[in-house]
């Protein structure tokens, strides 16, 4: 973000400005915020933010057996959407037992 800030200081700030409105409107408790913020940084695999929402999810009173709970639920809806995304492209794989399959990637 810093090179952004640097470079691109409008985008920054609105960055900024959208955390204030998300504060300002919230409509769920703190603890809640966390663990949803927790279960997005997990998805999108930020050290930094995996960090920051686990200590805010303290902070927020959440247990240690919470944030684990968050964590195994994230863990266990990522291997179902990958279960099914995965079955979903093979399909019925006798075509591409039997080589009749274009996956586009010897052009």
């Amino acid at each position: 973000m810093r090179f952004l800030a640097q470079l691109f200081p409008e985008f920054a700030q609105a960055l900024d400005d959208m955390d204030a409105l998300y504060a300002e409107k919230r409509l769920i408790d703190e603890k809640t915020y966390q663990f949803i913020c927790l279960a997005v940084s997990i998805k999108a695999r930020s050290k930094p933010c995996v960090l920051k929402h686990f200590k805010g999810a303290l902070d927020a009173g959440a247990s240690l057996q919470e944030i684990a709970y968050i964590i195994a639920l994230v863990m266990r809806e990522a291997a179902g959407a990958d279960d099914c995304w995965t079955h979903d492209v093979l399909g019925d794989v006798s075509d591409i037992v039997a080589g009749k399959i274009d996956c586009g990637c010897n052009k």
